[in-house]
């Protein structure tokens, strides 16, 4: 350590005790301070304060913060040190900040400035706020304790040239089974994106590795502290591709401080809010089927069932239908209690279409059947005569029944399936382009006799369900994060839309992962399309974080031979072990994999993914290696936790998730043909590895791969 790293270093050691100490003693207060229970208004807002104060001091008490800037602002008299730190924390005595929210208006200059002599600026509640940046310092702190000063930035050099050095040796910590924080090494473009207008539809495109879930959830973090009055966490919702990837990213939001935020997938959500009204054909069987057909797979076309019934035309058609449904909802004739009184069609549609007219179709019909039942009782007070009265009352009930048999009460299931019961053209509506499908008509109802419906028949029964009973206000989000969007339908978007307040949405995913072609877009225009320019915001993050320059690269190549324009990541520099490709017999396929395992953790791997190519062979691969001894965890589409370790998994599972090594199984010309599906799907498998990726191919290596390839791969095994 030269001079200047040793003088900076005690500078910071001397500067955390400090700060270190004013922690443990507020938190020491706060903590012997009893819990207010009373009724005492005052008493209960204090303590929301001290209880707020108690959880802000515990989450700085291990890692106080993790850098500081030096900023001089323009206009006052010196530079002053700010601290950054996941929680802000205030000089009981003085007032003075200590540590500064991370979140708070001038610590995205720790984020935004990149460097040079002119003037930096940030955005506060006061308007811009410029002046000089002469110190940017990133801190390493673990319970307490101060263990890396790495200086980023130096007025006085006016140098950058360690820049990267502090992220490099993040990127390279190894993981274990939760995604964790990135409030230390955001970057300038993640800044952005994090920092974005709350009342904007974002659609980010990130590259695999490049952090776009741990931006959302970041930025899921500053909207709650930039618009605290505006929004509360548990109207704000995460929906993720599985079960088990909530799981993987469920510690991220705590350990920024957030808690109470929803976090689900779409299909349990849309179960939920359609009651259980049908079961949901098992999403992980079409998916082993549609994976298995290979170079046989039908042609992704708009005539595909997840793409028919998942595009804006199909809502468009549903909402012809139910407009005219709603035309002709009511009864068409009077309705007569008994002879010689009449209560006129025309009245009955006046409450139906004009004094109603706001409400959704459901409780329009209950509050018409309501005033009908209620003019029928100032009928009936009209005669004195009991017996009379009690035999027109008993008449009238039967005469209302009946009539109602005219004005069925649907769900939304009940109606979807009429839809495609009879395929007559709703009026307005012509040409073949407006029908469904024979194909999916025939395929649908098979299923609807048994209250089956397939994924993409969620967002149209959503609608539906919209349409005829509305959404209660509580049921409204304030924000809401799409991951993997890449595997959403327009019409999903959409239904969400109707759900989400001011369209506050955080879309985000990567079109080279789309491996769901079926039901998913092909492009973001399908979703932009959704909302007004002005509500839109759009982001490219293409550099990748998370694997090693050469895994990076050999993955980019897998994808160019199979997909035509691929979106390509630009890895940081980040150098590791050559990607190893080895081809082997059958016979020889099982030592070489434990030969593998047992190599990667001797090294530095914690955590390793062996990749089968279908569900059935990670099962059957598995079923092997445990007869031989090798402890493993198999993950299958109903996992609801990632236990970390050996984890043995289909390669679609994979998606959003990282591992220290990845060991693809069975990597030949029979499990990935030269398709750009296949590609699509091998190169979310490769880039799921950190530091090391391992190909084993028992037989003719696959047309995507190329072992020839020597800056990037190795077809040896390790000595």
């Amino acid at each position: 350590m030269d001079t200047k790293t040793q003088s900076a270093y005690q500078e910071e050691l001397a500067r955390l005790e400090q700060t270190n100490a004013e922690i443990d003693k507020q938190l020491e207060r706060l903590r012997g301070t009893p819990v207010y229970y009373g009724p005492d208004l005052t008493e209960q807002a204090l303590e929301v304060i001290r209880e707020q104060g108690r959880n802000n001091l515990a989450k700085a008490v291990d890692e106080a913060y993790f850098g500081r800037l030096d900023f001089h602002e323009t206009g006052t008299a010196a530079k002053a040190p700010l601290y950054i730190g996941k929680s802000g924390v205030e000089d009981e005595r003085t007032g003075q900040l200590l540590v500064i929210d991370w979140r708070a208006p001038v610590a995205s200059l720790f984020y935004s400035f990149t460097g040079g002599l002119d003037t930096a600026a940030y955005d506060s509640p006061d308007g811009i706020i410029e002046g000089l940046v002469y110190l940017k310092r990133n801190l390493v702190v673990r319970k307490q304790i101060l263990q890396r000063v790495v200086d980023t930035y130096d007025r006085t050099e006016d140098s950058l040239a360690v820049g990267d050095e502090f992220l490099l040796y993040r990127l390279g910590e190894n993981k274990d089974n939760k995604l964790r924080d990135i409030v230390s090494t955001i970057q300038a473009e993640q800044d952005k994106i994090i920092r974005a207008s709350k009342n904007t539809a974002l659609i980010i495109q990130g590259v695999a590795g490049s952090g776009k879930t741990t931006v959302a959830l970041h930025r899921l973090a500053f909207l709650l502290y930039q618009y605290r009055e505006q929004i509360r966490a548990e109207r704000m919702v995460i929906f993720a591709p599985n079960s088990m990837f909530l799981d993987y990213i469920s510690g991220v939001l705590p350990e920024l401080g957030v808690g109470h935020i929803q976090q689900n997938t779409f299909t349990d959500w849309a179960l939920d809010v359609l009651d259980q009204q049908v079961k949901l054909v098992d999403p992980a069987l079409a998916l082993q089927t549609w994976f298995a057909l290979g170079s046989k797979r039908p042609p992704i076309d708009d005539h595909a069932p997840g793409r028919f019934k998942g595009s804006i035309r199909f809502k468009q058609y549903l909402d012809t239908c139910l407009t005219q449904f709603e035309s002709t909802y009511v009864p068409t004739t009077d309705f007569i209690p008994w002879e010689g009184i009449k209560l006129p069609i025309a009245t009955i549609r006046e409450w139906f279409f004009v004094e109603n007219k706001h409400y959704p179709l459901v409780k329009r019909r209950e509050r018409v059947i309501a005033r009908i039942k209620r003019w029928m009782e100032i009928q009936l007070d009209k005669i004195w005569e009991q017996s009379r009265k009690k035999e027109l009352k008993k008449k009238a009930a039967q005469r209302l029944r009946t009539y109602l048999t005219g004005w069925p009460e649907h769900s939304a299931f009940s109606y979807y399936k009429l839809l495609f019961t009879d395929q007559q053209l709703p009026n307005g509506l012509s040409g073949e382009t407006n029908q469904i499908p024979e194909s999916i008509v025939t395929a649908s109802l098979k299923l609807f006799k048994k209250k089956e419906v397939q994924l993409e028949d969620l967002a149209p029964l959503l609608y539906i369900h919209i349409r005829l009973h509305g959404i209660p206000s509580d049921h409204l989000f304030d924000h809401v994060v799409i991951d993997e969007a890449q595997d959403f339908s327009p019409f999903q978007v959409a239904v969400l839309d109707a759900y989400t307040r001011n369209r506050s949405f955080t879309i985000l995913g990567d079109l080279s992962q789309g491996i769901h072609a079926y039901q998913g877009i092909t492009d973001w225009h399908e979703f932009s399309s959704l909302f007004k320019e002005e509500e839109t915001g759009y982001f490219e993050l293409d550099r990748s974080y998370r694997s090693t320059m050469e895994i990076i690269q050999f993955a980019n190549q897998v994808l160019q031979r199979g997909v035509e324009k691929p979106l390509l990541a630009v890895p940081v520099f980040r150098s590791g072990n050559k990607v190893r490709i080895i081809q082997t017999d059958m016979k020889g396929r099982l030592p070489l994999l434990k030969q593998a395992i047992a190599t990667l953790q001797q090294g530095s791997s914690s955590t390793i993914a062996i990749v089968a190519r279908t569900e059935k062979q990670a099962q059957d691969l598995h079923d092997v290696m445990t007869e031989s001894g090798l402890v493993t965890n198999l993950i299958t589409s109903k996992q609801r936790t990632y236990r970390g370790g050996i984890s043995v998994l289909p390669i679609y599972l994979t998606k959003g998730l990282e591992f220290d090594a990845v060991i693809l199984m069975d990597v030949t010309s029979g499990h990935y043909e030269a398709t750009f599906m296949d590609a699509k799907l091998l190169y979310v498998g490769c880039t799921r590895a950190l530091h090391e990726l391992w190909l084993l191919a028992p037989g003719e290596l696959s047309p995507l791969v190329n072992s020839q390839d020597a800056d990037n791969v190795t077809t040896e095994l390790p000595a």
